[in-house]
């Protein structure tokens, strides 16, 4: 059976206008409101993720009355879902007002079809996220986040997260540089979402995912006729930010000739789309990442130095899963129950080997591969319980490397099993306590010591 299509729910009292916007999203489910008594009920019985909305509504069609009474209704009634508003009255002054009043976007008559749906899409997507935050929030338990929605017990993630929520609200570049997997999108969308910027577009690209010759195009934009196939004028992603953050992901990969180009952005904030003669002032913030190493490009000649430092005033490192003692557990679990819900309600938990297996892997791909291994466990489980071939792991895990300082080996040992037994517990003192075979006095003691947290 296919997919639900999304709700769209547009607030239209123009009957041409009705029609020609609910052609235009054949891969939403359009619901149609003419007035506020209609859109208040459709917002009750189809609980659209998004809503376009005229401020021009009878009986104020010339006004903006009758709109803002709908979208202070919706937000009232639900407050996740994410309202477009569009005007001809008063546009800047409605813009602010609606913003204000907790519209997720603005879009001035008349319409242009293609660029409000780039904006509904956009609006759905987002909204996609937040529920997927909210669930895993639910099932992981809310004390397990940092940047509103990042699932950790491991100090050495929180770090991380606390620099992030420190920087978020400077205008400084951001670099942040791990392994494939490792959460880079999601930490550049916590640190959009902690900023002054939080109101405005997340854009993200992978500069590693798109050829050469259309990066260029994809970034800057460009004018009609710039080039063969360019039939319309096309923003880049870098206007499309404007106000906002935009996140490249694999920066390394940029070549050095646009890499000259994005450098000149950053120092004057214009851009000049392809074909066109006009300098845009573009207020961007650009928060990059990469797993490759930049400075032993720079060295090499493929990477520009000023430009590394225009975009690493501030380096984030980020951990790999297996640095994070007791995550995997952690992530797992909230993994299992988001996809057991989706597709095999008869999954309830792992058994203790699977648990155990988790522990042990070295986690090369990081929360990608965890994900990928718990989903498919979740497909493949029989039982109520994934067990460790569910996870399909082949072999056993390398030893670890040889600690010569005892007392250092004994500490270290003694926190990475402390944390997994949190992890294991869901941080309930008696049954991890039960779990490492000692007293609950003597955990708390330990907890002390290693200032580890339940």
């Amino acid at each position: 059976m296919a997919d639900k299509k999304p709700t769209l729910l547009i607030v239209e009292d123009d009957e041409g206008l009705q029609a020609q916007l609910k052609w235009a999203y054949d891969d939403f489910e359009v619901v149609i409101a003419g007035n506020r008594e209609a859109a208040i009920a459709a917002l009750r019985s189809e609980m659209p993720a998004v809503v376009t909305l005229d401020l021009g509504l009878p009986p104020d069609p010339d006004g903006t009355s009758e709109g803002f009474a709908v979208l202070d209704a919706i937000m009232e009634l639900k407050p996740d879902t994410k309202v477009i508003v569009a005007s001809g009255h008063g546009a800047r002054e409605s813009a602010l007002q609606a913003i204000e009043r907790g519209a997720y976007d603005f879009y001035q008559k008349p319409v242009d079809i293609e660029a409000l749906g780039l904006i509904v899409r956009r609006a759905y997507n987002l909204h996609q996220i937040e529920q997927e935050n909210r669930r895993l929030v639910a099932s992981a338990g809310e004390d397990k986040t940092v940047l509103g929605r990042l699932i950790t017990g491991a100090p050495e993630m929180v770090k991380v997260a606390r620099t992030i929520e420190r920087v978020a609200s400077t205008s400084v570049s951001v670099m942040l540089l791990g392994a494939s997997g490792t959460g880079k999108e999601l930490l550049a969308q916590g640190l959009h979402d902690a900023s002054d910027r939080a109101n405005g577009p997340f854009i993200a690209i992978n500069c590693a995912a798109i050829p050469e010759n259309l990066l260029e195009s994809e970034l800057f934009g460009h004018e009609k006729g710039a080039f063969t196939g360019a039939v319309k004028t096309t923003e880049g992603k870098i206007e499309s930010a404007d106000g906002g953050t935009l996140f490249l992901d694999e920066v390394g990969d940029i070549p050095l000739p646009l890499q000259v180009k994005l450098l000149r952005f950053l120092q004057e904030r214009t851009i000049e789309r392809i074909g066109g003669r006009k300098q845009i002032a573009v207020n961007t913030r650009i928060v990059c990442a990469t797993h490759q190493d930049l400075e032993g490009m720079i060295g090499e000649g493929t990477f520009r130095e000023d430009l590394f430092y225009r975009l690493a005033e501030i380096v984030v490192r980020i951990p790999g899963l297996a640095e994070r003692h007791g995550d995997p557990v952690l992530l797992a679990k909230a993994f299992l129950k988001r996809f057991a819900n989706e597709m095999n309600p008869a999954v309830t938990g792992f058994a203790p080997d699977a648990l155990a297996a988790i522990d042990a892997h070295d986690w090369p791909g990081n929360v990608r591969e965890l994900e990928n291994r718990v989903k498919r466990a979740v497909i493949m489980a029989e039982g109520k319980l994934v067990n460790s071939e569910d996870l399909d792991f082949e072999g056993g895990e390398e030893e670890e490397a040889e600690v010569l300082n005892l007392k250092a080996a004994r500490e270290e040992a003694d926190r990475r099993v402390i944390r997994h037994a949190l992890s294991r517990s869901e941080g309930n003192i008696s049954s991890t306590a039960k779990l490492l075979g000692i007293s609950r006095p003597t955990l708390y003691d330990l907890l002390k010591q290693y200032d580890l947290q339940a």
